[in-house]
């Protein structure tokens, strides 16, 4: 679909290579590196990046749900696939774009087994995740022996991967726990392999588990939020390159007088001349309302311009006093780990959000 939005999302795919080497570096060379492209690639571009990682030797993606896997499909994408919250609703879909479910209960691996077998499918691919203290989704060491009553003699299925999630790996005040889940996993996985006459793939650390838990990559690794530039830390943060920079532009330049208002509400009241710029991005694009009233702020001509008023669904304006510039300029929402990071303290969120609150109606461009 083409785009019209002036407003520009940026993905540096440079930066985006170095990433990945960076955490590959931490690896052994038998360890294989799954890629997390759910959440349009955090907010990035699913097809695009996915794209990238198949020409770089990535050994699996993992999306959270069937549709945006289809969507993967569609834009042909081969690489393997795991689905990490699949709908048992959808698991006609999955086998038709040949989605790898992950199987978390036993309502989910029964509803598998007989769509599975009614098509007549031989060792196709699942993967079984277990809990082990992040209490989401995932079975639990007394259901093992269920399972495998379950499994008796199926050959319509494969188990290809057995997997868990670690609940705090990027805080250290809670090593004891991680290092607790870890030698649950390692006690599960123990007891399935003993009934298995192959070894499935185990994998258990996201971005966070890769710095901190090393004695937990197993067999793979699963790598989201650190492909797109940020770490478990500030160190490990300066060490990636930022992915995406969020670039628009001033549709038209304001006088405000003193005691006229601005926007939505009358929030915003000069008490002194003002000059503002009118931006064409709002809340509908993933700018949150709480950056509005002086907390936000973004960067025209290498200089700080704070959001005055109310954020609207599809503009912003901001102070523009003291800065040389004009209609049609460059305006700098988020281009580097700092900016992004400042804009989710103020959200008083994460830059998980504000990365993957950017809303897709939004123009991706690829520099490479």
């Amino acid at each position: 679909m083409n785009k019209n939005h002036v407003s520009v999302l940026e993905l540096d795919m440079n930066a985006l290579e170095h990433n990945i080497n960076y955490f590959r570096k931490k690896l052994t060379t038998s360890t294989k590196l799954l890629a997390v492209v759910k959440a349009f690639a955090y907010g990035h571009d699913a097809v695009e990046i996915s794209k990238f990682l198949a020409k770089n030797k990535i050994d699996y993606l993992a999306v959270a749900y069937i549709s945006e896997g289809i969507i993967l499909r569609d834009a042909g994408i081969e690489l393997p696939i795991l689905v990490l919250h699949p709908q048992t609703p959808n698991f006609e879909a999955l086998l038709t774009y040949r989605l790898e479910p992950n199987i978390y209960s036993i309502n989910t691996l029964k509803t598998f087994l007989n769509i599975a077998e009614s098509n007549n499918l031989t060792a196709y691919p699942i993967h079984l995740k277990f809990n082990t203290g992040l209490n989401r989704l995932g079975f639990v060491y007394e259901q093992i022996d269920e399972i495998f009553e379950l499994l008796k003699n199926n050959t319509s299925i494969k188990i290809v991967s057995l997997f868990s999630h670690l609940a705090a790996s990027e805080d250290k005040n809670e090593m004891d726990f991680s290092k607790a889940q870890i030698h649950e996993f390692t006690r599960i996985s123990n007891k399935i392999l003993k009934q298995l006459d192959h070894k499935p793939i185990l994998h258990m650390t996201n971005t966070s588990g890769i710095i901190n838990y090393p004695e937990a990559h197993f067999d793979m690794v699963r790598l989201g939020i650190g492909m797109y530039g940020f770490g478990n830390d500030t160190f490990e943060t300066s060490q990636l390159k930022n992915v995406s920079s969020l670039i628009s532009s001033i549709s038209q330049i304001h006088k405000v007088n003193i005691g006229d208002s601005l926007g939505y509400n009358r929030a915003f009241k000069a008490t002194k001349e003002t000059q503002t710029a009118t931006i064409p991005i709002g809340h509908a694009d993933g700018i949150s309302r709480r950056l509005g009233n002086n907390i936000g702020h973004v960067y025209i001509d290498n200089k700080k311009c704070p959001i005055i008023g109310n954020v609207c669904m599809d503009m912003i304006m901001v102070d523009i006093t003291n800065v040389d510039c004009n209609e049609g300029d460059e305006v700098i929402i988020f281009n580097n780990q700092q900016t992004i990071n400042e804009l989710a303290l103020k959200s008083e969120t994460i830059s998980y959000e504000i990365l993957t609150g950017i809303s897709q109606r939004i123009q991706r461009k690829v520099i490479s």
